[in-house]
């Protein structure tokens, strides 16, 4: 099958957790809304039946951003942001708790909703798929439209689809015209549609790597597209400058991936600046304690246990260094994935300064009981 031939959709469900939340409090919609509070920023329902929400300016905490509304976007506030920070661009912000059973509950609403009329899905998370729709024999914008109002009218939540011949383009596309956006296009459309984007808007272009592109005088994809392969390769190695070669050009050939089966479970994220493991280390404990969380709910999610935990750190100059570690038993809680990534961080430089850190759990089964979750101990959250 030809690239063209190809029919790959990325389906993003728009601000998922706001708009989850706002099904429960519609009184909310037109405001900006941020989600990542704690137990105690639950609304409090008043005596004439109208409800108190805590507000941003009030928060006091190192928390962080998960989500927020577009209008609290509009205002500079975005998911990772530090919580004391997004109250001095939106003060008035309403503050929710996360809710996470409820937005697993969507989660398989929708994604049940799109496998009734395309079946080959790739599970990218929690909000967001990858499908296949190469061997439909239904107009394009027909079947796209036919998946979005399947998706809201089980769920009362919009989503955003990007259909193009690969995933890389796909994923792209469906950023392009949200919320509630349709976008296709072909491999004919890339010099008119994508080179003009942002080079940072492909996915695995992070702010490092989009800083020393802009250094170069790189702004755009089109630009990158542009650029002698030697130059790139001077300044970024030969894989990566490889790989920013091709996804220029709007090339990708990874199928769309639908086993049920995963061979490991992984998150990872790439700082908004390189951190130092002396000098930010308060900073890089939050944020690793935060992905062995949310991979550990990633495997409570999709119901498995994992014995071996790896971690992936990307250093300033580009280059990456993975450890793990084999458990004697399968785990998927949290602190026990917390401490074991916690040993595979010791046997690695920490010199350098870090610009990407990820945490992985494999050698995965299915989870047949229900293991007790553990609490963080203190002395379990440094960045040793």
């Amino acid at each position: 099958m030809t690239a063209n031939a190809r029919r790959i959709a990325h389906l993003d469900m728009d601000a998922f957790y706001a708009s989850v939340e706002l099904l429960r409090y519609p009184e909310l919609r037109g405001r900006a809304v941020v989600i990542g509070g704690r137990s105690v920023h639950q609304p409090v329902m008043r005596d004439d039946g109208t409800r108190e929400f805590a507000i941003l300016r009030d928060y006091v905490g190192r928390g962080v951003i998960t989500t927020s509304t577009y209008e609290a976007r509009a205002l500079g506030v975005f998911s990772a942001m530090g919580m004391m920070k997004a109250a001095q661009l939106a003060p008035d912000a309403v503050l929710l708790p996360v809710d996470f059973d409820s937005y697993r509950h969507y989660s398989r609403l929708f994604k049940k909703a799109v496998a009734s009329i395309a079946p080959l899905i790739e599970d990218r998370g929690i909000d967001e798929i990858y499908i296949d729709l190469s061997e439909h024999d239904e107009e394009t914008r027909a079947l796209a439209t036919r998946i979005k109002n399947a998706v809201n009218e089980t769920t009362g939540l919009s989503c955003s689809i990007g259909i193009a011949p690969n995933k890389l383009l796909a994923k792209i596309c469906s950023d392009l015209e949200k919320p509630n956006g349709l976008t296709i296009l072909t491999m004919a459309d890339v010099p008119t549609r994508i080179w003009p984007l942002p080079a940072r808007k492909i996915n695995g272009i992070g702010p490092k790597a989009a800083e020393k592109l802009t250094a170069l005088g790189i702004l755009t994809i089109g630009d990158l597209a542009r650029t002698d392969a030697g130059l790139l390769q001077d300044h970024f190695g030969r894989s990566y400058s490889a790989w920013l070669g091709n996804v220029a050009q709007g090339i990708d050939d990874r199928p769309v991936t639908t086993s049920s089966e995963p061979k490991s479970i992984s998150r990872e994220t790439t700082f908004e600046r390189d951190l130092h493991a002396r000098h930010d280390r308060d900073k890089l404990s939050e944020i690793f304690t935060a992905l062995c969380t949310r991979v550990s709910e990633d495997l409570h999610r999709k119901g498995y246990l994992g014995r071996t935990i790896g971690i992936k750190l990307r250093y300033a100059d580009f280059s990456t260094v993975t450890r793990d570690v084999t458990l004697p038993a399968s785990v998927n809680d949290p602190a026990a994935i917390r401490r074991a990534a916690g040993e595979c961080l010791r046997r690695v430089p920490l010199e350098q300064r870090i610009r990407l850190l990820g945490v992985r759990v494999g050698a995965l089964s299915k989870n047949d009981g229900a293991p007790e979750r553990e609490d963080f101990s203190q002395g379990e959250l440094g960045f040793e």
